[in-house]
């Protein structure tokens, strides 16, 4: 399976049903919270030209925001 990294922030409803969702499909992720890793937030940023959270990273894809879809077809749900 590829690896999974979400950047999340507190009180952010679709980083929260993110986790959810991948918990609830047994796929392990990587939490990166940007409000308590200044590092994690500049990546996201630079690396990732994103300035809201979730951003969903799966193996080289990115996506901005949560789109169930596209992670069911990148992962092979």
């Amino acid at each position: 399976m590829q690896a999974v990294t979400v950047y999340t922030q507190p009180n952010c409803p679709p980083c929260e049903f993110t986790k959810l969702y991948l918990k609830n499909h047994g796929i392990p992720f990587e939490e990166k919270n940007i409000a308590r890793d200044s590092k994690a937030k500049k990546e996201m940023m630079i690396k990732y030209d994103a300035y809201s959270t979730p951003v969903i990273v799966i193996g080289d894809e990115v996506l901005i925001g949560f789109d169930q879809e596209r992670i069911e077809k990148l992962l092979s749900i």
